[in-house]
Order: structure tokens, then C-alpha cells, then sequence
């Protein structure tokens, strides 16, 4: 048996062992987890000042972006953050056992629809370490066991991580093996091929990624390729928050998923609100289109392949539509379901957005940027999902479980019901809590 399948053989009886678990004892890891990270803090960011030594080559060689260099730095405030995401997760409702169908069949026959883990995942991503810290708290709380593979410029901190999770618990008495880390792509290419052995793939990071995991394995993909994000800026929207609303979508963290890449602007209101994006936007590059660059000659000219484009960068194409319709047009044409973001003072404009645009997240007079599962209240996530089935947008504890249909009855056999002179079902539902 090759090593991958061992691991995911182990990973498999963990998830059996964790999905049974008391609510309490799956808590217990991640409050333990949470104080041994701020315990462990100054050996962390040891581990990931070994990894940023190695960054610095791939990024000179070219084989590392800026924006990924970025994301793999961890320092105190970080760990602070991982560990209060920990608690948040911890603090959050049981997802599993929940009943939210109970039906009356038949007198002495009733079925009940309850939530389970879907068992084990395999979670692929990118240069950022507090990734695992995420993943493994939502798995842990919704019983799932998971298999782990970091950048390789992040190895010391994921390991570094993963390894205080794994003996938390175990001192709650739980299989550390529910979480374990894969080492290399052989590894990766290995467990793509094992569809009878894990349930769910999750890729975070890059588009090319997540194709490439897609293109490569019959195990269900959960994730997003691109995370091509609009402001549509309508004529009737208030300038000051247009500009804000774009500086944070754009600045506060350029190299997210959620960052916004280009702003659509009504022609009513650009020649206003072009001039003060420009003063707006320090230290970003321009990219406007025609209409644009007549209101601002300085732009950068725009491609059409930046309206495809998702920089991971302070860099932000700018377009001049003639009204909502336009705009819709083009956020159908170079969107990528991910999260599309409205300013309007115009109500009628912001229900016809709204309503019409089709993406995980659709926003009025809000950054794109709050397309986050810590945000929306979940602790954390394992990705965003473009995806139409299943789970959709920030993906938390409720999109890693299922159901199973528990049948509880006296007998009965499907024959007594069968034919013109069965027995007739009562299909009487029963609230899921009584």
C-alpha cells in the first residue's frame, strides 16, 4: 500500500472516530489548540522565519510572486488572530446530529434527516500558513478528518501548525491522524487518484491551481478559479463612498481573493468620480479604457485582457459604461461568480443588482472585501466557492457536512403499502424538534 493511501486509510478511521465525538470534546481540541498556539508563539514564528529565508530565494528566482511572499508571513498579531479564530470556531453551534426533517410515515414509522461529516477531505493550498490553522479548526468541529498539503515555501509553518493541532488532540483523547500533512506534488498526485478514499478536494490559491486539481481527479472539487471581482459605481451613487468602497476593495489587501479589479463607472457620474479615484488610490496603477483616458489622458491603457484579469496587486482597471444595463453585460462577460459589488443611492438600481447578478456574493454599498467566512460569522473557512452545488461562497462548517435518513419503525414492510388496497402513507411532518 503506497504511503498517500495509508494516510488517507488513517485519516479515514480518524474521521469515523472524530465524526462520533462529544460536541464538547471537538471544542476541547480547539480551546486547547487556541492556547497552545499563543504558548507556542515564539517557536511559530521561528518555523516561519525559517520559511521566509526560503522564500526570498523563490521570489528572486522568479518562482514565487510578490503577492505570495506576502501571505506566507506570520507574526505575533497572526498568531493572536489564529488563535482567537480557534475560539470562534469552538464557539460556534454544533453542526453535527442537527434534525431539520422529521416525518411521520406511517403510525411507528418515522424518518428523520440528520447532519454528518462528510469524512475526509484533502486540502490543497497556497503560501499561506494560517490556512491550516482554518481548515483544520472547521474540520475538527464538523468531524471531518483532513489531509493537508502547504506551498513548499510554507512547510515549517504548516508542519509547525498542524503539529500542535494533532496534540490537542490527542489530549482530548481524539485520533490525531484526523489531520495530516502531505509533503511534496507526488503526494498530491497520489491522493488525487484515490476517489474511494477521500470524499471532498478543496484548492485555495491560484486559478492555474485549481484547474490543474480539477483536470487531474475524479474527486469531487469544491473551490473557485478566479476571484474577478466588480464595483459597479452607478450614476446615482455618493462619491465619497464610491472612492472608499473601491480604495478598500482594492488596497486593503491587494492579493486576495476578494479584492476588487476593476470598477465600472456610469458616464453621469466619471467625470466626477474618475478624478478622485486617481487621487484616491495612491501608490495603484490605472488601467482605463478609452472613455477613460479621454476624462484622464495619464491612465494606463487598458487591454481587453484586463477586464479578465485578476492582478493579486495595487493595479485596478477602470471602465465607462452608459447605464446599470451595460454594467451587467460586461460583470456576465468577465465575471467570475465570486463577489460583484454595487454603490447606489438608487434603491430601484441596487434590488435590479441585486437581484440579477449571478455570484456567490453580491454586495450593495459594501467592500467585496467582506467576502470572508470570519466575516459573515462562521470562525473561519476553507475556501470560497464559485461552485452551484453543494456549498456556495465562503465555505464554513455548514458546507462540510451532509445528511443520512434515519428510518426508525416496528416491522413495517414496503409490501403492506403496495398496490390499490395498501396501506396509504401518512407523510405527516413533525417539527424537528419535538
Amino acid at each position: 500500500m503506497s504511503t498517500v493511501r495509508h494516510m488517507a486509510r488513517q485519516a479515514r478511521a480518524a474521521s469515523n472516530l472524530l465524526g462520533v465525538a462529544s460536541a464538547g470534546a471537538r471544542d476541547g481540541v480547539l480551546r486547547r489548540a487556541a492556547a497552545a498556539l499563543r504558548s507556542a508563539c515564539p517557536e511559530l514564528l521561528e518555523a516561519n522565519a525559517r520559511d521566509l529565508d526560503g522564500a526570498r530565494a523563490l521570489l528572486a528566482a522568479g518562482e514565487l510572486d510578490a503577492s505570495a511572499f506576502q501571505r506566507l508571513k506570520v507574526d505575533a498579531a497572526k498568531v493572536e488572530e489564529m488563535a482567537r479564530g480557534l475560539e470562534a470556531v469552538a464557539g460556534l453551534r454544533d453542526p453535527l446530529g442537527r434534525v431539520d426533517l422529521r416525518r411521520l410515515l406511517d403510525e411507528g414509522l418515522e424518518l428523520q434527516r440528520v447532519s454528518v461529516p462528510l469524512g475526509v477531505l484533502a486540502v490543497i493550498f497556497e503560501s499561506r500558513p494560517d490556512a491550516a490553522v482554518q481548515i483544520g479548526a472547521l474540520a475538527i468541529k464538523s468531524g471531518n478528518a483532513a489531509l493537508l498539503k502547504g506551498g513548499r515555501e510554507a512547510a515549517a509553518s504548516v508542519r509547525a501548525l498542524v503539529d500542535i493541532l494533532r496534540r490537542c488532540l490527542e489530549e482530548e483523547g481524539l485520533p490525531g491522524d484526523a489531520l495530516q500533512v502531505l509533503q511534496d506534488r507526488a503526494d498530491v498526485d497520489a491522493l488525487l487518484a484515490l476517489d474511494g478514499d477521500v470524499d471532498l478536494v478543496i484548492p485555495r490559491g491560484s486559478s492555474a491551481l485549481v484547474r490543474s486539481i480539477k483536470a487531474r481527479t475524479r474527486i469531487p472539487v469544491l473551490g473557485h478559479a478566479e476571484g474577478v471581482c466588480h464595483l459597479y459605481i452607478d450614476a446615482a451613487a455618493d462619491p465619497a463612498m464610491a472612492v472608499a468602497l473601491a480604495r478598500d476593495g482594492k488596497l486593503q489587501y491587494p492579493a486576495a481573493c476578494n479584492a476588487t479589479e476593476t470598477v465600472l463607472l456610469h458616464r453621469d457620474c466619471a467625470p466626477v468620480i474618475l478624478p478622485l479615484l486617481a487621487r484616491g488610490l495612491p501608490g495603484t496603477e490605472l488601467r482605463g479604457c478609452p472613455r477613460c483616458r479621454a476624462l484622464l489622458p495619464d491612465l494606463v491603457p487598458a487591454s481587453e485582457a484586463d477586464w479578465d484579469a485578476e492582478y493579486g496587486a495595487p493595479i485596478l482597471a477602470l471602465r465607462v459604461v452608459d447605464d446599470l444595463d451595460a454594467a451587467l453585460a460586461h460583470i456576465r462577460a468577465h465575471g467570475s461568480a465570486h463577489t460583484e459589488a454595487i454603490v447606489t443611492e438608487d434603491p430601484d438600481a441596487a434590488a435590479r443588482f441585486l437581484r440579477e447578478v449571478d455570484a456567490a456574493g453580491v454586495y450593495h454599498n459594501a467592500s467585496t472585501r467582506f467576502a470572508d467566512g470570519y466575516r459573515y460569522g462562521f470562525g473561519a473557512e476553507v475556501g470560497i466557492s464559485t461552485s452551484r452545488i453543494h456549498a456556495r461562497g465562503p465555505v464554513g462548517i455548514e458546507g462540510l457536512v451532509t445528511v443520512k435518513y434515519l428510518l426508525r419503525g416496528h416491522g413495517q414492510i414496503v409490501a403492506d403499502y403496495a398496490g390499490p388496497g395498501g396501506r396509504p402513507f401518512l407523510h405527516r411532518d413533525l417539527s424537528p424538534g419535538t
